[in-house]
């Protein structure tokens, strides 16, 4: 019940400043929301994208699952929570930009690495999704420490999801047209830094607050 508590109370503060200090803020989005950007990421309770930003109620579309995975294309799927969330932002809210949001020390793509899901009812599956990112990696660093293979799979897991988006024919379309932009970003949280895919370079670079982020295509 304390951690409980602790929600209500943070409510609380909530409701006194945008419903007190920033009322105008909620006449607003009371009509509707208009983010510009939507977030995939992971459900870890360390990761929260809208604080990490900083963003403000109305400014982000986020979508939090296992790994920040984004599931290929599939016509027809199932239930497909992740496909149906980008259809609504990127067809509805006309979304610009889509950042895949992944970090270090991701329990995910730990359980990818160490084949732990194979027993799992759901999490074996799920994570399959990034099985590519694992075996390149294992291809790649063979010899390299277990730390080392895993934030290696844990940034080629973000390209897989930025290549699986590119295979949504409505969000390839915006892409190749220019109105819409795709970022991987990458939260290291021992170093509390953010790091973005350049694809000039192949590789992260860490985020600096006066330099451009560079988009995925």
């Amino acid at each position: 019940m304390k951690d409980i508590a602790k929600f209500i109370a943070g409510f609380r503060r909530f409701q006194e400043k945008y419903f007190s200090e920033d009322r105008e803020l909620f006449e607003q989005l009371r009509h509707g929301q208009r983010p510009r950007a939507m977030i995939i990421a992971c459900a870890d309770s360390r990761v929260d994208p809208a604080l990490l930003t900083g963003a403000e109620p109305g400014d982000v579309f986020v979508v939090r699952n296992v790994a920040n995975l984004v599931p290929p294309h599939e016509p027809g799927g199932g239930f497909a929570s992740v496909p149906a969330a980008l259809e609504f932002a990127v067809q509805s809210l006309d979304v610009e930009h889509i950042i895949v949001l992944g970090h270090a020390q991701c329990g995910g793509i730990g359980a990818l690495m160490h084949n732990a899901g194979q027993g799992s009812e759901f999490i074996g599956k799920w994570i399959g999704i990034a099985r590519r990112a694992r075996e390149q990696v294992l291809a790649d660093l063979p010899a390299k420490s277990p730390a080392l293979q895993a934030r290696a799979c844990e940034q080629a897991a973000i390209l897989v999801s930025l290549d699986n988006l590119m295979s949504y024919p409505w969000i390839a379309e915006r892409v190749v047209a220019g109105t819409m932009h795709l970022h991987g970003w990458y939260f290291d949280i021992a170093q509390g830094q953010l790091l973005s895919y350049d694809p000039a370079r192949n590789g992260f670079e860490l985020i600096l607050a006066d330099a451009p982020t560079p988009s995925y295509l």
